[in-house]
């Protein structure tokens, strides 16, 4: 019996580069990612992704941008990952190093895409296009991508 849990992932995004956090340790170490988590008991999704981004990386947002839901699964693991997506276009405060992350801009033609999740290539793309997406990615281990959809979608 598969259950499911909800994560939240933010992308700071300005007109030339994109904000990514090397992530230094837990899931997912060792590689670029946006910025998110767990949702907590009760917080909103939305407020979790304000939160998390803000404790990863010391950035505020006034809106953020809902872009698309992917529902990850990794062979062995009973528990999916339900992951909102969110952009944001402005942000108050300078981007600062946590516990967890550190982040750095990168030039949006220079994105270090083999440094990241490999999921992450098939559906940049539709972020960057302010495009909104729903999809699906079945892991073996975290290198390998089995089986994916991804569409574009009115509501997410």
């Amino acid at each position: 019996m598969l259950t499911s849990k909800l994560f939240t992932l933010v992308l700071v995004v300005q007109p030339q580069r994109i904000l990514l956090g090397m992530k230094k340790r837990g899931f997912g170490a060792g590689r670029w990612n946006g910025f998110g988590g767990k949702v907590q008991p009760g917080e909103t999704i939305e407020q979790a992704a304000r939160r998390e981004l803000q404790e990863e990386s010391g950035l505020t947002v006034d809106v953020l941008q809902k872009m698309g839901r992917i529902t990850f699964e990794f062979v062995g693991n009973t528990e999916l990952m339900e992951v909102h997506i969110f952009r944001a276009d402005s942000f108050q405060g300078e981007p600062t190093e946590s516990d967890e992350m550190r982040p750095q801009w990168f030039e949006l033609d220079h994105v270090p895409f083999k440094d990241m999740w490999p999921d992450d290539s098939y559906w940049f793309p539709l972020l960057l296009q302010k495009k909104t997406f729903v999809g699906y990615f079945k892991f073996q281990g975290q290198d390998t991508i089995l089986e994916y959809t991804l569409k574009e979608a009115e509501e997410v």
